[in-house]
């Protein structure tokens, strides 16, 4: 072959290359290969990171806590850092992440309290981003746990009604307040820390025979209180005996209301608009005092305010199912039980802490009556101004809506709760262990401040 003859054929190829589209696609794409495996590898990479970090922040949180319980002011820094070390590694599982390290931090003083802060980070190598020159990328996270100022007082109340007896929910209600009595006293680091009150309650709560001499009890007065309702009539014209104070003085007959003695401890609702507040009882203002009612379904004593661990958990298992519904007085009186007043006098509050208040509220139904009313608008009406005024008042709520056989369709329970994520609802018992068991993961939290 001649130069000539070589050189016009090597322009002829030269000139086919040119002009061959898809030689220029394969070329650019080829060229632009390299980003874009930058920017999909990226994402899976970040997505693998980021779920690393999410679960040592977990670890993190939950490490902190438990160095918390174990900590003391006698322990030197090497050892709470050495704590800490142990309860993350036993918790975080990722082992695709290098050059961990986790450090510990503790202080504590009188007027700040104590406080652990700890500290990790960690190496991820890269599957795609090495491309674009980043073989790994490193990230941490931190937790801060601070006790010491901050002091927990929670309030059950727990429907004690009738309809409580079917589908197993009165014992899964109690299994499940037992292991959230548990959680809570783990939270407590010293005696004082978490105080718990049990309120059961049906369409009146039990206050208990013992205040029968009470001021802040009402008798009479009104229609409907214990005095007027129950006694004996003698002298009465007719042939029916007359069963009310009322109706025996209209058919001439004289009352004689029955000993203080005959009472069962039940109260109802107070006055309008009493009812919805946490107004102290006082003798100088009649609508503001309880009530006295002799209730055929009154439910067991409540308890106030106590850490006897045991003897809340002997309150859960004497419950009882009787009853119809008012959720409203189980709210009302679980308000009252975190309040330093009369009539339950909650233990007196060191200036020194703060105080987190919870009403937990659980029923498996629609209100079906109150003192007022057998109307559920009517009394979801009312408990609806209860809780406005009780978180108007710092008053933190979780509610647990318990609807097993598809017959409750109350608006009220996720109306109380103090955000969506305060209210549960469960359609089987077992989901009532699930409710509490994430109360009190969230309650136990609530000395995370970081």
């Amino acid at each position: 072959m001649t130069a000539a003859s070589f050189f016009n054929q090597a322009r002829t190829l030269a000139t086919r290359f040119r002009r061959a589209e898809a030689g220029n696609v394969a070329a650019m794409f080829a060229i632009a290969l390299i980003p874009i495996m930058g920017a999909v590898g990226g994402a899976i990479d970040y997505a693998r990171i980021n779920n690393a970090r999410t679960a040592m922040q977990a670890a993190l949180d939950t490490a902190a806590l438990m160095v918390s319980k174990d900590a003391t002011s006698t322990m030197t820094a090497s050892q709470i850092n050495q704590k800490a070390q142990d309860y993350f590694n036993a918790l975080y599982k990722h082992s695709e992440v290098k050059s961990i390290t986790v450090n510990a931090t503790y202080t504590n003083s009188t007027s700040k309290g104590s406080q652990i802060v700890i500290t990790g980070s960690g190496t991820m190598p890269t599957d795609f981003l090495q491309v674009v020159g980043y073989p790994s990328l490193t990230f941490g996270a931190s937790s801060t746990t601070v006790w010491g100022t901050t002091k927990l007082r929670v309030a059950l109340a727990l429907d004690n009604t009738g309809s409580m007896a079917s589908s197993g929910k009165m014992d899964a209600l109690k299994t499940a307040a037992k292991n959230l009595l548990d959680t809570l006293k783990t939270a407590a680091k010293v005696d004082g820390d978490v105080y718990v009150s049990i309120i059961p309650f049906a369409v009146d709560v039990n206050v208990g025979t013992t205040n029968k001499t009470a001021t802040w009890l009402k008798w009479s007065g009104q229609s409907d209180t214990w005095e007027e309702e129950n006694g004996s009539c003698s002298g009465y014209s007719g042939r029916s005996t007359p069963s009310t104070k009322s109706s025996c003085q209209n058919k001439g007959g004289t009352w004689t209301a029955s000993n203080h003695n005959n009472w069962n401890g039940c109260v109802s609702d107070r006055d309008q608009n009493y009812d919805t507040l946490a107004t102290a009882p006082t003798t100088t203002v009649n609508a503001t005092l309880f009530p006295a009612d002799q209730a055929s379904a009154c439910p067991v004593q409540i308890m106030p305010l106590s850490y006897d661990w045991t003897a809340l958990k002997a309150k859960v298992d004497a419950m009882s199912p009787s009853g119809n519904t008012n959720q409203a007085i189980g709210m009302a009186w679980g308000w009252l039980s975190l309040l330093q007043q009369s009539p339950l006098n909650a233990p007196a509050e060191d200036s020194n802490f703060k105080y987190s208040k919870v009403v937990i509220l659980l029923s498996d139904g629609d209100n079906t009556q109150n003192r007022f009313s057998s109307t559920v608008s009517a009394i979801d009406a009312r408990q609806k101004l209860l809780c406005d005024n009780a978180k108007a008042a710092g008053i933190q709520i979780y509610t647990i809506q318990v609807n097993t056989d598809g017959s409750a369709n109350s608006s009220v329970m996720s109306y109380c709760a103090s955000s969506t994520s305060n209210y549960f609802s469960t359609t089987s018992a077992s989901g009532i262990n699930t409710a509490f068991s994430s109360i009190g993961t969230s309650l136990s939290k609530l000395r995370i401040a970081k």
